[in-house]
């Protein structure tokens, strides 16, 4: 699986304090290793985002991507407003 960054996404981690980005990064990892991992909590979204997934970096923060079979584009990080 290839991982993409979209600019915004590259914008938005940069803003992030560096715990949250060290705790996004052992994330990634596990993503990795399993997209479904239980400890990410992926989840299909809805409405106008009914095309992306989201899974978990803390309580408080989610990173957005959409995938297919080989790659994965990772959209946007941050708290619930990145829903907007």
């Amino acid at each position: 699986m290839i991982i993409f960054y979209h600019p915004k996404f590259r914008r938005m981690y940069k803003k992030l304090p560096i715990n949250i980005q060290l705790l996004a990064e052992e994330k990634e990892w596990i993503f990795r290793l399993d997209v479904f991992d239980s400890r990410l909590n992926t989840h299909k979204l809805y409405g106008k985002l009914k095309h992306q997934w989201s899974f978990d970096v803390d309580n408080k923060n989610r990173i957005i991507f959409e995938f297919d079979e080989e790659n994965v584009i990772f959209l946007a990080i941050g708290d619930h407003s990145v829903y907007r």
